[in-house]
């Protein structure tokens, strides 16, 4: 298993650090592509349906639900 790393994401002009797995980046990062959006951009779209969840969690979620829908 490997450790979370920690990447800073822009989201409606603010910094905020977000630690993921290498493996999460990976499909977060493709997910984005898939989508025509940048990292950024879908963290934004995910941060503004989370809820009460942290985004990273939200964002595994996210990268999750992607994976089972294909």
């Amino acid at each position: 298993m490997t450790r979370p790393e920690k990447h800073s994401l822009t989201l409606r002009g603010h910094r905020t650090s977000v630690s993921l797995e290498p493996e999460f980046w990976v499909a977060f990062r493709a997910l984005a592509r898939a989508q025509g959006k940048t990292l950024n951009g879908l963290a934004i779209e995910i941060d503004e349906a989370r809820g009460d969840v942290g985004l990273a969690s939200a964002v595994r979620v996210a990268v999750l639900k992607a994976a089972q829908s294909s």
